[in-house]
């Protein structure tokens, strides 16, 4: 299993680097980021358990790590969090079978010809 502490560490290191390499797009990153903060009409629970079903289904490792750390801080449960997950299974699977489909639009199109 991946060391989720270390891992985050090593990745705000490597953040760090590259906000030394490319500021401007960093600092655009987390105004971008930081912008839901503004109104709060979510709160920051609700935001961090959005953005773990998005990460989940982006399958980005940084920001599984990033963003189950800033859950728990804001008070999400194990069940809070699986009930996002739970979310991310659904719309992917729903995902698949929408291009499912359409991937059959694309056959009937190409055994036309």
């Amino acid at each position: 299993m991946l060391n989720w502490i270390d891992y985050r560490k090593e990745l705000f290191g490597r953040i760090g680097e590259m906000s030394k390499l490319a500021p401007d797009s960093v600092k655009a990153y987390q105004a971008m980021s930081s912008a839901g903060q503004k109104t709060d009409l979510l709160g920051a629970k609700t935001r961090e358990l959005i953005a773990l079903a998005v990460a989940v289904s982006l399958r980005c490792d940084g920001c599984i790590t990033v963003h189950t750390a800033e859950a728990l801080k804001h008070g999400a449960t194990r069940e809070e969090i699986a009930e996002a997950l739970g979310v991310a299974m659904a719309i992917n699977a729903g995902a698949t079978l929408v291009y499912s489909a359409r991937t059959l639009d694309a056959v009937a199109a190409h055994s036309q010809g």
